[in-house]
């Protein structure tokens, strides 16, 4: 166990762990990133090769660096990696690679975080920003430990080429989903299975992007936008080119089946249909499994309690605090205030 107490270490080093860094580092705070790769920061390079972002490279960068390419351009997955590396270098942060945090505890005030390389780090606050990408959300159906297809999740999938000339399923409704089944069905057949009809929400409005809109209007940013947001934000961000292809079947659209078989699945009108692979583009659960349960920091879902007198604090989850909160553009704003509030707990 080193002898250093640090004022803060956070857990993950994607864009809000950095973000929440750059907070640190401006109030002059003794800290460091715990980076479960070897390599990489975060999330971003272990998704498929074809992802790009929602927002315009405009609308996507972290406090204090510009993200390259501005206007309307759509940074490429790789892009983003690539960004992560720079701001980290940029900024100098100490980021330690190749530790998983293994268990969080409380000892005399200080919280003692081991690693899966045994080491032993103390500090007097935490911030958790591994939680809202790592840990898929499979739903259980019927039958599914008898199906002897492919079985996997959209974090498994990275391009068409294991899949091409397959009957295929993707099972979701959000931005993900689409995009994935639109990209198999150039080369596969694709049934794409939603619980509710497809939402297509235009990303071009008056000639500009969502993003552009909500950042000037502040509409995410206040408690009735959030609420408006949340009941509307369901739907596909879309340039017109998923709508087209749904509507022309490439890929079909149709609700969700009922059941697996060994073979295939049950659609809801009974009917069976022998299918070689599904991929759940479904989500993520929260991944705070480290926290250890005598904190009480999180509820029976896993999820963080809203109120707590730990000084553990987290960022990047879905909805935090707007619609952009588990995004590049909403990262700063989120840990700005988590830093905030973490200060007057020190």
């Amino acid at each position: 166990m080193t002898n250093v107490v640090y004022d803060s270490i956070i857990i993950g080093g994607g864009q809000s762990g950095l973000a929440a860094a750059y907070y640190l580092q401006k109030a002059k705070l003794n800290f460091m990133i715990l980076e479960k790769s070897s390599e990489h920061l975060g999330s971003w390079a272990n998704y498929y090769d074809s992802l790009t972002l929602f927002s315009p490279a405009a609308y996507s960068s972290l406090p204090g660096l510009k993200f390259p390419g501005g206007g309307s351009y759509y940074p490429h997955r790789d892009e983003v990696v690539q960004y992560l590396k720079t701001y980290a270098a940029h900024f100098n942060f100490e980021v330690q690679y190749n530790q998983e945090v293994i268990k969080v505890q409380k000892d005399n005030g200080i919280y003692i975080i081991k690693t899966s390389n045994d080491d032993v780090l103390r500090t007097r606050s935490i911030i958790c920003a591994s939680g809202a990408f790592i840990k898929p959300n499979i739903p259980h159906i019927p039958g599914s430990a008898d199906y002897q297809g492919k079985l996997l999740h959209s974090k498994q999938y990275r391009n068409d080429e294991a899949f091409r000339k397959q009957r295929l399923i993707v099972v979701g409704g959000g931005n993900s989903a689409v995009q994935i089944a639109v990209e198999l069905a150039r080369t596969a057949n694709v049934t794409l299975a939603s619980r509710s009809p497809l939402k297509f929400v235009p990303q071009i409005i008056g000639g500009k992007d969502i993003h552009f809109w909500l950042t000037i209007t502040g509409l995410d940013k206040s408690t009735w936008g959030k609420r408006l947001l949340k009941k509307t934000s369901d739907g596909v961000i879309d340039n017109g080119i998923y709508k087209k292809a749904v509507n022309q079947k490439k890929p079909e659209a149709k609700p969700m089946f009922k059941a697996f078989t060994r073979d295939g699945v049950v659609w809801e009108d009974h009917t069976q249909e022998k299918i070689d692979a599904v991929i759940f583009a479904t989500g993520y659960v929260p991944n705070f499994d480290y926290l250890a349960a005598e904190l009480n920091i999180l509820d029976e879902s896993g999820a963080p309690l809203k109120q707590t007198s730990e000084n553990i604090h987290f960022v990047g989850l879905p909805w935090q605090t707007s619609f952009s909160s588990a995004t590049i553009r909403g990262s700063g704003r989120d840990a700005k205030a988590v830093v905030r509030e973490l200060i007057k707990k020190l």
